[in-house]
Protein backbone atom coordinates (compact mmCIF):
# COMPACT_ATOMS: atom_id res chain seq x y z
CA UNK A 1 0.00 0.00 0.00
CA UNK A 2 1.33 3.53 -1.28
CA UNK A 3 0.14 6.21 1.37
CA UNK A 4 -0.16 9.69 0.55
CA UNK A 5 -0.11 12.44 3.50
CA UNK A 6 -1.76 15.60 2.13
CA UNK A 7 -2.32 19.13 3.87
CA UNK A 8 -4.35 22.04 2.66
CA UNK A 9 -5.48 24.53 4.96
CA UNK A 10 -7.60 27.00 2.86
CA UNK A 11 -10.98 26.77 0.55
CA UNK A 12 -9.21 26.70 -2.82
CA UNK A 13 -6.42 24.59 -1.68
CA UNK A 14 -9.14 22.15 -0.71
CA UNK A 15 -10.19 22.53 -4.24
CA UNK A 16 -7.00 21.44 -5.62
CA UNK A 17 -6.34 19.00 -3.28
CA UNK A 18 -9.70 17.08 -4.31
CA UNK A 19 -8.83 17.40 -8.10
CA UNK A 20 -5.17 16.36 -7.14
CA UNK A 21 -6.31 13.08 -5.16
CA UNK A 22 -8.98 12.53 -8.07
CA UNK A 23 -5.92 12.86 -11.00
CA UNK A 24 -3.43 10.20 -8.85
CA UNK A 25 -5.87 7.67 -9.27
CA UNK A 26 -6.58 7.92 -12.41
CA UNK A 27 -2.89 8.73 -13.83
CA UNK A 28 -3.23 4.41 -12.78
CA UNK A 29 -0.45 5.47 -9.88
CA UNK A 30 -0.13 2.57 -7.24
CA UNK A 31 -2.66 0.18 -7.34
CA UNK A 32 -4.92 0.72 -3.21
CA UNK A 33 -3.25 3.77 -2.75
CA UNK A 34 -4.23 5.69 0.46
CA UNK A 35 -4.56 9.15 1.15
CA UNK A 36 -4.65 10.74 4.69
CA UNK A 37 -4.16 14.44 5.88
CA UNK A 38 -5.82 17.40 6.53
CA UNK A 39 -7.87 19.26 4.25
CA UNK A 40 -11.54 20.16 3.33
CA UNK A 41 -14.95 18.90 2.35
CA UNK A 42 -13.86 18.45 -0.90
CA UNK A 43 -10.97 16.52 -0.35
CA UNK A 44 -12.87 14.46 2.55
CA UNK A 45 -15.26 13.38 -0.22
CA UNK A 46 -12.69 12.02 -2.29
CA UNK A 47 -10.53 10.45 1.07
CA UNK A 48 -12.80 9.77 3.91
CA UNK A 49 -9.83 9.45 6.03
CA UNK A 50 -8.93 12.86 5.67
CA UNK A 51 -9.71 15.54 8.47
CA UNK A 52 -11.27 18.66 7.79
CA UNK A 53 -10.23 21.65 9.26
CA UNK A 54 -11.12 24.33 7.66
CA UNK A 55 -13.39 26.03 9.98
CA UNK A 56 -10.20 26.45 12.05
CA UNK A 57 -7.42 26.60 9.56
CA UNK A 58 -8.60 28.94 6.88
CA UNK A 59 -7.96 32.32 8.37
CA UNK A 60 -6.61 35.85 6.92
CA UNK A 61 -4.35 37.97 8.58
CA UNK A 62 -1.38 38.47 11.14
CA UNK A 63 -3.59 39.36 13.85
CA UNK A 64 -5.88 36.16 13.60
CA UNK A 65 -3.38 33.35 13.66
CA UNK A 66 -1.82 35.08 16.37
CA UNK A 67 -5.33 34.16 18.15
CA UNK A 68 -5.19 30.49 17.24
CA UNK A 69 -1.19 30.54 17.83
CA UNK A 70 -2.05 27.96 20.88
CA UNK A 71 -4.81 26.27 18.12
CA UNK A 72 -1.59 25.88 15.14
CA UNK A 73 0.94 24.47 17.66
CA UNK A 74 -1.08 22.27 18.95
CA UNK A 75 -2.09 21.02 15.20
CA UNK A 76 1.26 21.16 14.29
CA UNK A 77 2.44 18.79 16.98
CA UNK A 78 -0.39 16.20 15.83
CA UNK A 79 0.59 16.39 12.44
CA UNK A 80 4.37 15.77 13.26
CA UNK A 81 3.44 12.83 15.49
CA UNK A 82 0.68 11.33 12.87
CA UNK A 83 3.50 11.40 9.74
CA UNK A 84 6.15 10.19 12.28
CA UNK A 85 4.09 6.94 13.29
CA UNK A 86 2.47 6.14 9.47
CA UNK A 87 5.58 7.08 7.42
CA UNK A 88 3.63 8.26 4.51
CA UNK A 89 5.40 7.76 1.28
CA UNK A 90 4.98 10.89 -0.08
CA UNK A 91 3.58 13.97 2.16
CA UNK A 92 1.90 16.43 -0.18
CA UNK A 93 2.02 20.08 0.87
CA UNK A 94 -0.65 22.42 -0.70
CA UNK A 95 -0.30 26.12 -0.77
CA UNK A 96 -0.44 27.05 2.88
CA UNK A 97 2.93 28.33 3.24
CA UNK A 98 3.02 29.88 6.92
CA UNK A 99 2.02 26.42 8.09
CA UNK A 100 3.27 23.97 5.61
CA UNK A 101 7.08 24.97 5.11
CA UNK A 102 7.63 25.12 9.10
CA UNK A 103 6.06 21.24 8.75
CA UNK A 104 8.68 20.57 6.47
CA UNK A 105 11.43 21.88 8.08
CA UNK A 106 10.31 20.25 11.57
CA UNK A 107 9.56 16.99 9.77
CA UNK A 108 13.61 16.77 8.64
CA UNK A 109 14.49 17.61 11.45
CA UNK A 110 12.96 14.73 13.26
CA UNK A 111 14.21 12.36 10.79
CA UNK A 112 11.52 11.88 8.60
CA UNK A 113 13.18 10.32 5.38
CA UNK A 114 9.83 9.96 3.12
CA UNK A 115 9.17 12.24 -0.15
CA UNK A 116 8.10 15.71 0.24
CA UNK A 117 6.27 17.32 -2.58
CA UNK A 118 4.46 20.97 -2.77
CA UNK A 119 1.73 22.06 -4.96
CA UNK A 120 0.97 25.10 -5.87
CA UNK A 121 4.52 26.91 -5.12
CA UNK A 122 4.22 29.68 -2.45
CA UNK A 123 5.25 32.98 -3.80
CA UNK A 124 8.18 33.40 -1.67
CA UNK A 125 10.13 34.98 -4.72
CA UNK A 126 8.30 37.83 -3.76
CA UNK A 127 8.75 38.75 -0.34
CA UNK A 128 11.43 36.35 0.72
CA UNK A 129 13.34 34.55 -1.87
CA UNK A 130 16.21 33.59 1.11
CA UNK A 131 13.57 31.24 2.12
CA UNK A 132 14.32 28.90 -1.21
CA UNK A 133 17.43 27.43 0.11
CA UNK A 134 15.68 26.53 3.15
CA UNK A 135 12.99 24.63 0.95
CA UNK A 136 15.59 23.08 -1.15
CA UNK A 137 17.08 21.36 1.86
CA UNK A 138 13.70 20.33 3.06
CA UNK A 139 11.69 19.12 -0.18
CA UNK A 140 11.96 16.92 -2.75
CA UNK A 141 9.87 18.60 -5.34
CA UNK A 142 8.27 21.98 -6.14
CA UNK A 143 5.19 22.52 -8.51
CA UNK A 144 4.93 25.56 -9.79
CA UNK A 145 1.70 27.57 -11.27
CA UNK A 146 3.82 30.13 -12.75
CA UNK A 147 6.49 29.82 -16.07
CA UNK A 148 9.12 32.37 -14.36
CA UNK A 149 9.40 30.53 -10.91
CA UNK A 150 10.62 27.19 -12.00
CA UNK A 151 14.36 29.01 -12.65
CA UNK A 152 14.12 30.29 -9.60
CA UNK A 153 13.25 27.04 -7.56
CA UNK A 154 16.26 25.08 -9.90
CA UNK A 155 18.78 27.67 -9.19
CA UNK A 156 18.76 26.52 -5.63
CA UNK A 157 18.76 22.49 -6.64
CA UNK A 158 15.32 21.92 -5.85
CA UNK A 159 13.66 19.43 -8.36
CA UNK A 160 11.09 21.78 -10.05
CA UNK A 161 8.22 21.14 -12.28
CA UNK A 162 6.20 23.77 -13.92
CA UNK A 163 2.31 22.05 -14.03
CA UNK A 164 0.46 25.38 -15.24
CA UNK A 165 -2.28 27.22 -13.33
CA UNK A 166 -5.56 25.19 -12.18
CA UNK A 167 -7.04 28.28 -12.99
CA UNK A 168 -7.15 27.28 -16.74
CA UNK A 169 -9.15 24.66 -16.53
CA UNK A 170 -12.14 25.96 -15.27
CA UNK A 171 -11.90 29.23 -16.89
CA UNK A 172 -11.62 27.02 -19.95
CA UNK A 173 -14.97 25.73 -19.38
CA UNK A 174 -16.83 29.27 -18.29
CA UNK A 175 -15.78 30.72 -21.95
CA UNK A 176 -18.69 31.78 -23.24
CA UNK A 177 -19.13 32.98 -27.42
CA UNK A 178 -20.42 36.87 -26.43
CA UNK A 179 -20.13 40.46 -28.02
CA UNK A 180 -18.26 42.95 -25.07
CA UNK A 181 -20.89 45.40 -24.41
CA UNK A 182 -18.36 48.97 -24.16
CA UNK A 183 -21.24 50.71 -22.05
CA UNK A 184 -20.63 48.49 -19.82
CA UNK A 185 -18.11 48.64 -16.91
CA UNK A 186 -17.34 46.01 -14.30
CA UNK A 187 -16.27 47.35 -10.78
CA UNK A 188 -14.56 44.26 -8.92
CA UNK A 189 -13.05 45.33 -5.50
CA UNK A 190 -12.44 41.32 -4.18
CA UNK A 191 -13.83 38.73 -2.76
CA UNK A 192 -12.92 40.00 0.66
CA UNK A 193 -15.06 42.16 3.06
CA UNK A 194 -11.62 43.91 3.94
CA UNK A 195 -11.02 44.69 0.27
CA UNK A 196 -14.77 45.38 -0.36
CA UNK A 197 -14.35 47.99 2.76
CA UNK A 198 -11.23 49.54 1.02
CA UNK A 199 -11.56 50.03 -2.22
CA UNK A 200 -15.11 49.67 -3.32
CA UNK A 201 -16.39 52.67 -2.06
CA UNK A 202 -13.29 54.28 -4.46
CA UNK A 203 -15.04 52.80 -7.30
CA UNK A 204 -18.36 54.06 -6.63
CA UNK A 205 -16.62 57.80 -6.84
CA UNK A 206 -15.22 56.84 -10.02
CA UNK A 207 -18.35 55.76 -11.28
CA UNK A 208 -20.39 58.93 -10.48
CA UNK A 209 -17.08 60.81 -12.00
CA UNK A 210 -17.46 58.97 -15.37
CA UNK A 211 -21.15 59.16 -15.35
CA UNK A 212 -21.37 63.05 -15.54
CA UNK A 213 -18.90 62.61 -18.28
CA UNK A 214 -20.68 59.31 -19.95
CA UNK A 215 -24.71 59.42 -19.06
CA UNK A 216 -25.22 56.06 -21.21
CA UNK A 217 -22.35 54.30 -18.44
CA UNK A 218 -23.99 51.18 -17.05
CA UNK A 219 -21.87 50.02 -14.20
CA UNK A 220 -21.62 46.33 -12.96
CA UNK A 221 -20.05 44.27 -9.58
CA UNK A 222 -20.42 41.06 -8.53
CA UNK A 223 -19.79 39.37 -4.99
CA UNK A 224 -19.11 35.89 -3.76
CA UNK A 225 -21.78 35.59 -2.02
CA UNK A 226 -25.39 37.36 -0.86
CA UNK A 227 -24.01 39.05 2.47
CA UNK A 228 -21.48 40.57 0.64
CA UNK A 229 -23.41 41.79 -2.37
CA UNK A 230 -25.87 43.03 0.28
CA UNK A 231 -22.34 45.38 1.84
CA UNK A 232 -22.18 46.59 -2.09
CA UNK A 233 -25.56 47.58 -2.59
CA UNK A 234 -25.35 49.42 1.00
CA UNK A 235 -21.67 51.18 -0.48
CA UNK A 236 -23.41 51.94 -3.81
CA UNK A 237 -25.87 54.29 -2.33
CA UNK A 238 -23.71 57.41 -1.91
CA UNK A 239 -25.47 60.83 -2.82
CA UNK A 240 -24.53 60.95 -7.00
CA UNK A 241 -23.82 57.96 -7.44
CA UNK A 242 -25.09 56.39 -10.94
CA UNK A 243 -27.07 52.97 -10.43
CA UNK A 244 -24.72 50.19 -10.17
CA UNK A 245 -26.29 46.71 -10.75
CA UNK A 246 -24.94 44.37 -7.80
CA UNK A 247 -25.06 40.66 -8.51
CA UNK A 248 -23.41 37.15 -6.99
CA UNK A 249 -21.73 34.38 -8.70
CA UNK A 250 -21.31 35.56 -12.11
CA UNK A 251 -17.91 37.36 -12.77
CA UNK A 252 -16.95 35.25 -15.10
CA UNK A 253 -19.56 36.26 -17.18
CA UNK A 254 -19.39 39.78 -16.81
CA UNK A 255 -15.69 39.39 -17.29
CA UNK A 256 -16.89 38.45 -20.91
CA UNK A 257 -19.20 41.50 -21.37
CA UNK A 258 -17.94 44.46 -19.98
CA UNK A 259 -16.35 46.82 -22.44
CA UNK A 260 -13.42 47.88 -19.62
CA UNK A 261 -13.12 47.35 -15.73
CA UNK A 262 -11.15 48.29 -12.60
CA UNK A 263 -10.10 45.39 -10.30
CA UNK A 264 -9.04 44.39 -7.07
CA UNK A 265 -5.20 42.72 -7.43
CA UNK A 266 -5.45 39.24 -7.06
CA UNK A 267 -6.88 35.92 -8.91
CA UNK A 268 -9.45 37.88 -10.12
CA UNK A 269 -6.84 40.19 -12.31
CA UNK A 270 -5.57 36.40 -13.55
CA UNK A 271 -9.18 35.72 -14.64
CA UNK A 272 -9.58 38.99 -16.27
CA UNK A 273 -6.29 38.46 -18.56
CA UNK A 274 -7.61 34.77 -19.58
CA UNK A 275 -10.58 36.31 -20.85
CA UNK A 276 -8.84 39.28 -22.20
CA UNK A 277 -10.56 42.05 -20.32
CA UNK A 278 -9.27 46.02 -21.00
CA UNK A 279 -9.05 46.62 -17.40
CA UNK A 280 -6.78 48.98 -14.81
CA UNK A 281 -5.54 47.47 -11.14
CA UNK A 282 -5.86 48.82 -7.60
CA UNK A 283 -5.23 48.03 -4.00
CA UNK A 284 -5.11 49.75 -0.73
CA UNK A 285 -3.99 48.53 3.02
CA UNK A 286 -3.13 50.10 6.16
CA UNK A 287 -0.02 52.28 5.62
CA UNK A 288 1.87 50.23 8.08
CA UNK A 289 1.13 47.38 6.02
CA UNK A 290 2.39 48.84 2.92
CA UNK A 291 5.30 50.73 4.00
CA UNK A 292 6.38 47.20 5.24
CA UNK A 293 5.81 46.06 2.21
CA UNK A 294 7.97 48.27 0.23
CA UNK A 295 10.75 47.47 2.65
CA UNK A 296 10.11 43.66 1.59
CA UNK A 297 8.93 42.96 -1.61
CA UNK A 298 11.24 41.91 -4.26
CA UNK A 299 9.14 42.06 -7.23
CA UNK A 300 8.75 45.62 -9.42
CA UNK A 301 5.13 44.91 -9.33
CA UNK A 302 2.34 44.10 -7.39
CA UNK A 303 0.04 42.45 -10.31
CA UNK A 304 0.81 38.89 -10.73
CA UNK A 305 0.15 39.73 -14.76
CA UNK A 306 2.62 42.55 -14.88
CA UNK A 307 4.88 40.26 -13.20
CA UNK A 308 4.14 37.63 -15.62
CA UNK A 309 4.95 40.23 -18.36
CA UNK A 310 8.25 41.55 -16.90
CA UNK A 311 6.62 45.08 -17.66
CA UNK A 312 3.43 47.05 -16.86
CA UNK A 313 0.82 46.19 -18.76
CA UNK A 314 -1.85 47.36 -17.05
CA UNK A 315 -2.23 50.25 -15.44
CA UNK A 316 -1.53 50.20 -11.41
CA UNK A 317 -3.36 52.18 -8.87
CA UNK A 318 -1.92 51.72 -5.58
CA UNK A 319 -2.39 53.14 -1.88
CA UNK A 320 -3.07 56.98 -2.08
CA UNK A 321 -3.42 56.21 -6.16
CA UNK A 322 -6.65 53.72 -5.37
CA UNK A 323 -8.82 56.79 -4.92
CA UNK A 324 -12.04 57.78 -7.12
CA UNK A 325 -10.42 60.78 -9.70
CA UNK A 326 -7.52 58.37 -10.72
CA UNK A 327 -9.72 55.21 -10.76
CA UNK A 328 -11.65 57.31 -12.88
CA UNK A 329 -9.03 58.76 -15.35
CA UNK A 330 -7.83 55.57 -15.93
CA UNK A 331 -10.95 54.29 -16.85
CA UNK A 332 -11.84 56.93 -19.29
CA UNK A 333 -8.65 56.44 -21.07
CA UNK A 334 -9.35 53.24 -22.01
CA UNK A 335 -13.36 53.97 -22.43
CA UNK A 336 -12.42 57.24 -24.44
CA UNK A 337 -9.68 54.22 -27.05
CA UNK A 338 -11.77 51.50 -28.58
CA UNK A 339 -7.85 50.40 -30.09
CA UNK A 340 -6.62 50.95 -26.76
CA UNK A 341 -9.02 48.65 -25.60
CA UNK A 342 -8.67 46.17 -28.15
CA UNK A 343 -4.52 46.29 -28.11
CA UNK A 344 -5.24 45.58 -24.07
CA UNK A 345 -7.00 42.49 -24.72
CA UNK A 346 -4.90 41.18 -26.96
CA UNK A 347 -1.85 41.69 -24.53
CA UNK A 348 -3.81 39.99 -21.62
CA UNK A 349 -4.64 37.09 -23.26
CA UNK A 350 -0.63 36.59 -24.19
CA UNK A 351 0.35 37.13 -21.08
CA UNK A 352 -2.85 34.58 -19.77
CA UNK A 353 -1.65 32.17 -22.33
CA UNK A 354 1.59 31.90 -20.30
CA UNK A 355 -0.52 29.60 -17.49
CA UNK A 356 -0.09 27.34 -19.52
CA UNK A 357 -2.67 24.70 -21.52
CA UNK A 358 -4.55 23.50 -18.87
CA UNK A 359 -4.34 20.36 -17.09
CA UNK A 360 -2.25 21.06 -14.09
CA UNK A 361 -3.99 18.61 -11.80
CA UNK A 362 -3.25 15.65 -14.49
CA UNK A 363 0.36 17.04 -14.71
CA UNK A 364 1.14 17.52 -10.61
CA UNK A 365 -0.17 13.78 -10.27
CA UNK A 366 2.47 12.45 -12.84
CA UNK A 367 5.40 14.71 -11.07
CA UNK A 368 4.32 12.81 -7.67
CA UNK A 369 3.68 9.61 -9.46
CA UNK A 370 7.31 9.65 -11.19
CA UNK A 371 9.07 10.67 -7.70
CA UNK A 372 7.36 7.80 -6.01
CA UNK A 373 10.62 6.06 -8.15
CA UNK A 374 13.13 7.60 -7.20
CA UNK A 375 14.95 6.65 -3.63
CA UNK A 376 14.02 7.99 -0.64
CA UNK A 377 16.26 10.12 1.11
CA UNK A 378 19.20 7.82 3.20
Amino acid sequence: MTRFFVIAGEVSGDTHGAELLGALTEQGGPSNPQFLGLGGPKMRARAPEVTDWLDESAVLGLWEVLKKYGYFKARMTETLDTIERLQPDVTILIDYPGFNLRLAKALRQRGYRGRIAYYISPQVWAWKRGRIREMARTLDLMMCIFPFEKALYEASGLRTEFVGHPLVDELQAERIDTQRDPNQLGLFPGSRRREIEALFPAMVEAARLLAAEHPGLRFVTAAANQTLASRLQQLAQIEGAPEITVSHGDVHHLMQTCGCAVIASGTATLEAAFFGLPYCLTYKVAWLTAAVARVVMQVKYLGIVNNLAGREVVEELLQERANGPSLAAALKALLGSPSRREALSLELRDVAAKLGPGGAHATAARAILHLLQTPSRP
